[in-house]
């Protein structure tokens, strides 16, 4: 399962837990409260680690494109250069998108 499937399907756990906990205080049923409380963190979990790891994935790619940009500029490379500086900026839109 992609990143993304993994995070939709932490948030939809995290809102069904969410619901789960209202309805239990709302009914007055302690373990139907305590039930969604614990899915709801469950959730949040899942989509927190999920959003880590895209995180440490841009962290990969933004330094990948620091060595490539350095590397084309060292070789005097315009194109190679180009692809790091893209990589690079692809990388840290990738972590700013996941906090």
């Amino acid at each position: 399962m992609s990143n993304t499937r993994k995070r939709a399907a932490g948030t939809a756990k995290e809102l069904t837990g969410k619901l789960e906990k209202n309805v239990g205080k709302l009914v007055g049923s302690e373990r139907l409260a305590a039930e969604g409380r614990a899915r709801e963190l469950a959730g949040r979990s899942e989509k927190d680690s999920a959003k880590r790891s895209e995180r440490i994935k841009g962290a990969v790619e933004e330094v990948t494109g620091r060595v490539e940009g350095a590397v084309g500029e060292l070789v005097d490379d315009p194109e190679t250069s180009a692809r790091g500086q893209l990589r690079k900026a692809k990388g840290k839109a990738r972590q700013a998108t996941n906090r």
